[in-house]
């Protein structure tokens, strides 16, 4: 979908939907974050008026209300009674929230929020790997033993590596115990783990090389070395995501 181009102020583009959406509010919610995030309607600008959201969308003022209660929830918008809607500066917007954070990606030409999503893994995934390493039992030493051993035989095939790179870092997380860290790590890579500049490089010695930052996890888990595990999946993390990052140089979000 493109910016809108009109010249009227509270003009906004037609969506170009093939079809008529079913669930209305939910399409008209999905557009406005897009439009919002990609700056067609800038922070701190109002929102176009009810009238001519519904014609734009070609819905009732009952749909795009709903909308609009949405994007409030979001924190995209602000309502304020008498002053109409206006758009909220990204400081406010819920970055975990599956379209914003989604949109925000897609928008970001530099980067920097695919750095911020790794350096938010890497502390979270870090704690919990140094939980895991006090906590785990023999069982999950023997999952983790295995697919650190399934994956040297899958470097190959970079599609199913990745699947049990997955299933290794999720089986730390559950190790661990922290149901709302390993909840906003699977939220966060939820929006990435298909995409092309998140994934990025994926020949065969990379997969070697990652593989040797899992096993260096394994073997400090294994050990019930809280700290060494900490450090080894800090580390991985880190050198896995500036091997598969396009950007040039090192970025300073990342260092520590």
């Amino acid at each position: 979908m493109t910016p809108s181009q009109d010249t009227a102020p509270n003009a906004v583009a037609s969506p170009a939907w093939s079809r008529r959406p079913a669930n209305l509010a939910t399409a008209v919610t999905a557009e406005l974050v897009e439009r919002i995030v990609r700056g067609v309607h800038p922070s701190g600008a109002p929102l176009p008026p009810e009238p001519v959201l519904c014609e734009t969308f070609s819905v009732s003022r009952t749909v795009v209300r709903e909308a609009v209660k949405i994007l409030q929830e979001k924190g995209l918008v602000q309502v304020r009674q008498g002053a109409g809607t206006t758009v909220t500066p990204p400081s406010n917007w819920d970055m975990l929230d599956e379209l914003v954070l989604g949109a925000t990606i897609a928008e970001d030409d530099s980067l920097a929020i695919l750095d911020d999503l790794v350096v938010t893994r890497r502390v979270l995934e870090s704690d919990m790997a140094n939980v895991a390493a006090r906590l785990a039992d023999q069982e999950t030493l023997d999952r983790l033993r295995a697919l650190v051993d399934r994956m040297d035989e899958l470097v190959d095939d970079h599609v199913t590596y990745h699947e049990q790179d997955r299933a290794f870092h999720d089986t730390v997380m559950q190790a661990s115990g922290n149901r709302i860290a390993r909840g906003v790590v699977r939220a966060l890579e939820s929006q990435v783990v298909n995409t092309a500049r998140y994934m990025g490089r994926t020949e065969r010695s990379l997969c070697v090389a990652s593989n040797r930052g899992h096993r260096r996890i394994y073997e400090r888990i294994a050990a019930g070395d809280p700290e060494g595990a900490a450090e080894a999946m800090f580390t991985h993390i880190t050198e896995a995501w500036l091997v598969r990052r396009s950007g040039s140089g090192r970025p300073a979000r990342l260092q520590r």
